[in-house]
């Protein structure tokens, strides 16, 4: 008993200094304002903090300050932060357009063609909301927190976390520091009328900035004898900045937080005001600049900092539970739950996902499932939580909103080519038979198009479908001779066509199939040489298709390419050939014959302004003698039509070949935001197969002004060709079928 005695005695004289010197280091903690973009501003100060090896103990926010301290909190580095905020894509983070990398190749197909689309539920049209539901938002934070999903209590986190929301209800402040990080930082920056609320338990909660933007208080709560305060929010507008709807309602929610910062501010002992008046809350295109801003101002800080840190280091610093490594963390995956669902089935949502429990995954894995059923366009919010059993082994659920399952789509667009068209589109989801897409687009005004089309989805996974419908193309085309238009004809193509399709991925499809074909020709303006009349053929083809362009109007990266091959049979012609209003010896050869067709495009971005682009396209028909019937015409910059060789520098149709080749190299330039400058060479080469082959080239120029409007580009464009040595006009606004 006395040797225990004496042993006790030592153990308290050894660990009492240390005891003391622990109770004498302060606890430094640091609050992080809402402010929507220019909240990017604090990651600045993370960063100096960082530098001065300065040790955080707590940390609270609200809104964007919420997003950033959660990340730190979590193990990211000032530095990590930095890199996720200059490489996030935040258009496509905080809007409700389905990110075009997402979508299956055949919605890729259909989704550049309309500037409108609304539902159409219970035999009316469903106006939107306007409200971000944010499923790109869901699935960035459901990776960048993937290993910490199994922790509940946010004060196990690296760092002890605390976040502010608000009772949708009631109006009075939430405190959230349990439960899922994601929902919790979902609910943090739900500001109201554009993100909707986030169900918390029995609560709905929005934005915790409507009564504490800036939540000194609660980092003093923690533990916090120091604080370390950046605020990036200037509080109430002035009248004179008040200028639409949306900032009298943002003015009037944010009346009772206006008065909780001045009881806020005083409490801070090292406060740092970045105001940003240059910038707003929805500021994400400057996310650069406000960064840079951030960066700057905590160099300013650093010495502070640094001060600090050299005075509190020399005590021992607090025991720290790590989290687990960041990257690459996996959880083991027992089961599965689908919520929400009405009109598919969870086994038809899990399959479209190509997703099996009893699997490992990293957080890449699961969204990139996601994507993949959400890419279909059956669904229009999927999200997820983990259920744990064990850090590394949960059940997950997801949480799934459908899509209506009929849309009405519109749009409008002008050619010099087509004139001025009205596009109209409806598409309905398992209308006759489930796992399918029907839908009619039609398109009306000085040209004619139509097009009916069945898409049937096959297969566990649904990457094989089968594609029925038909096609009618009538538009008037000139004619030229010697690079002049002498005159004009009608031409109506109609194809009806059946497809078997496999796209494995969201990236690449190829299928085989056949069609009938059929062409009319009828002169509209009278030349010295003239056709009439019509043909009809069968024809049957393989076909590959790859698609990983970044958007679909003006990307910066990606490469696109359609590769078909075919052979064109029972060609059955009812036409007369004129020569001066005067029928003659009909020449045209109506054999069989095989042809390829390839039309690639290559975008690559050299900085942030500028990207390169290259395109190539290339036409040949397998045949000794020349139908020109048959030919693929050159010329024209956008659309497409029958046999079209696209060529800068020419009209559509100025030059006809049985073969031909283009090879374009471009430059595109966007000093603004949806403004740019486009500068296009091209060279071709034609007549280079068959008996009569008599190699010859084409060189073309064109520059054009394009600017990207709500209803998609408006492009004014001059070009010239040096065989026709003539400028020429160019003029493209709206979709073009």
């Amino acid at each position: 008993m006395i040797k225990f005695s004496f042993a006790l005695m030592l153990i308290c004289l050894f660990t009492l200094p240390v005891r003391a010197q622990e109770k004498l280091r302060p606890k430094i903690g640091i609050t992080l304002s809402g402010g929507g973009a220019k909240g990017l501003a604090h990651i600045g100060i993370l960063k100096a903090i960082d530098s001065a090896g300065l040790k955080i103990d707590y940390i609270t926010g609200t809104s964007m300050g919420a997003i950033v301290g959660a990340l730190y909190a979590v193990g990211y580095s000032g530095n990590d932060i930095e890199k996720i905020g200059r490489e996030i894509d935040w258009d496509q983070l905080f809007g409700n357009q389905i990110s075009f990398q997402t979508l299956s190749m055949e919605e890729k197909e259909q989704y550049s063609r309309f500037a409108i689309e609304l539902p159409y539920v219970n035999n009316k049209i469903k106006l939107q909301t306007g409200v971000i539901k944010g499923q790109e938002l869901n699935l960035k934070f459901a990776e960048l927190f993937f290993h910490v999903s199994d922790v509940r209590r946010f004060d196990q986190f690296r760092i002890p976390f605390k976040c502010m929301a608000t009772d949708l209800e009631t109006g009075n402040l939430v405190v959230l520091d349990t439960g899922n990080i994601t929902t919790a930082l979902r609910a943090t920056m739900a500001i109201p009328s554009i993100f909707s609320a986030v169900s918390v338990g029995d609560k709905k909660l929005v934005d915790g900035g409507v009564v504490r933007n800036f939540p000194v208080k609660n980092v003093k709560e923690m533990g916090a004898d120091i604080v370390i305060g950046s605020n990036v929010s200037m509080g109430l507008s002035a009248k004179d900045k008040i200028a639409n709807p949306i900032d009298v309602i943002l003015q009037m929610a944010f009346f009772k937080e206006a008065s909780d910062f001045k009881e806020e501010k005083p409490l801070t002992d090292y406060y740092i005001y970045q105001p940003m008046e240059k910038y707003n809350m929805g500021s994400f295109t400057s996310s650069d600049a406000i960064l840079d801003d951030g960066l700057e101002t905590g160099r300013a800080w650093y010495p502070v900092f640094k001060k600090l840190a050299d005075s509190l280091n020399a005590l021992p610093a607090p025991t720290v539970t790590h989290t687990d490594s960041i990257r690459n963390h996996t959880v083991f995956i027992t089961g599965y739950e689908v919520t929400g669902l009405k009109k598919t089935s969870p086994i038809f949502f899990v399959h479209l996902m190509n997703f099996d429990d009893h699997k490992t995954y990293t957080a890449a894995q699961i969204n990139r499932s996601i994507r993949r059923a959400y890419g279909s366009r059956y669904y229009s919010n999927i999200s997820y939580s983990l259920e744990h059993s064990s850090p590394d082994t949960a059940r997950i659920v997801f949480n799934v909103e459908e899509n209506p399952g009929t849309h009405l789509k519109a749009g409008l667009y002008y050619t010099r080519f087509r004139g001025i068209n009205v596009n109209l589109n409806l598409t309905s989801r398992d209308l006759f038979i489930h796992n399918s897409r029907s839908m009619v687009s039609l398109s009306i005004g000085e040209s004619i198009q139509l097009e009916a089309e069945h898409l049937q989805y096959l297969g566990r996974i649904k990457n094989i479908a089968f594609q029925t419908g038909f096609r009618l193309d009538n538009f008037e085309v000139n004619s030229y001779s010697d690079y002049k238009a002498e005159g004009s004809y009608k031409q109506n193509y109609s194809q009806l066509f059946l497809n078997f399709q496999n796209s494995g991925n969201n990236k690449v499809a190829a299928g085989i199939g056949s069609a009938f074909e059929y062409v009319h020709y009828s002169p509209a303006i009278r030349s010295a040489a003239e056709i009439k009349g019509n043909f009809t053929n069968f024809k049957s083809y393989v076909y590959m298709k790859y698609n990983s362009q970044n958007q679909i109007f003006y990307p910066t990266r990606g490469l696109k390419m359609n590769l078909e091959l075919a052979h064109v049979y029972d060609q059955r012609p009812r036409i007369t050939q004129l020569q001066n209003g005067q029928p003659v010896n009909n020449t045209l050869n109506f054999g069989n014959y095989s042809r390829v067709y390839f039309d690639g495009s290559l975008f690559t971005a050299l900085g942030k302004k500028f990207n390169f682009f290259t395109g190539l396209q290339a036409g040949i028909n397998f045949t000794d003698q020349q139908n020109e019937l048959n030919d693929f015409l050159i010329g024209g910059i956008n659309g497409s039509f029958r046999n079209q060789i696209k060529f800068a520098g020419l009209q559509e149709a100025t030059v006809n070949s049985s073969s031909a080749g283009v090879l374009q190299l471009g430059l595109r330039y966007n000093p603004i935001n949806n403004v740019y400058l486009i500068g296009r060479v091209n060279g071709l080469v034609k007549d280079f197969i068959g008996n009569s082959a008599s190699l010859s080239g084409l060189s073309g120029y064109a520059l054009t002004f394009a600017y990207r409007t709500p209803i998609g580009p408006l492009e004014l464009s001059a070009m010239y060709s040096d065989q026709s040595r003539r400028l020429q006009s160019y003029v493209l606004f709206g979709i073009t079928f």
